[in-house]
């Protein structure tokens, strides 16, 4: 809990500096802050991020949308 309070807080305060997007597992574009690592969602066609993405506990795998069901 403390870990993932002191994450937010650091992502809440970062300017953050993103990558180009990426295309994810499933085809879905996001990008990654290089200073906190917050990922969001990449909408290419606007060329605009849509949104913050959760990641899972499972760091190798990709992030899944607010919302969104886990496929375990």
């Amino acid at each position: 809990m403390t870990n993932s309070l002191l994450q937010r807080l650091i992502e809440m305060c970062c300017r953050h500096e993103f990558t180009w997007p990426h295309a994810g597992i499933h085809g879905t574009a996001y990008q990654a802050c290089l200073l906190c690592g917050a990922v969001y969602s990449y909408d290419c066609s606007t060329m605009q991020r849509t949104g913050r993405l959760v990641t899972p506990p499972d760091a190798g795998r990709q992030p899944l949308a607010e919302g969104q069901p886990a496929s375990d």
